[in-house]
């Protein structure tokens, strides 16, 4: 799902005060990494996910593999933390803002 920029900016103002649940080190993209992504995406449809010092690899395109492995959009790349975004199939707690 691609977001416009009216709903980016939303769900960047709800992602502001949340804590980073998924980390990503050295091992960068694993199956486990992938997995934890999207039960946390199920769990709360929005996450922030944050990329440790051992992560060489560039920023977008980790946030933009682990959108395209879990069904996401990347809401925002702000240093070496990103938010992604998916509405739960039955039960969406975010009401996203018309396109």
């Amino acid at each position: 799902m691609k977001l416009t920029g009216k709903q980016a900016r939303y769900l960047r103002g709800l992602g502001h005060h949340l804590q980073a649940i998924v980390m990503i080190g050295k091992d960068e993209l694993t199956d486990r990494v992938v997995a934890a992504t999207d039960e946390a995406l199920t769990s709360h449809e929005l996450i922030k996910v944050k990329l440790q010092d051992g992560c060489l690899s560039d920023r977008r395109e980790i946030a933009s593999e682990l959108a395209q492995a879990t069904s996401s959009s990347v809401a925002q790349v702000l240093g070496r933390t990103f938010l992604l975004y998916r509405r739960h199939p039955e039960n969406p707690q975010i009401s996203l803002p018309k396109p």
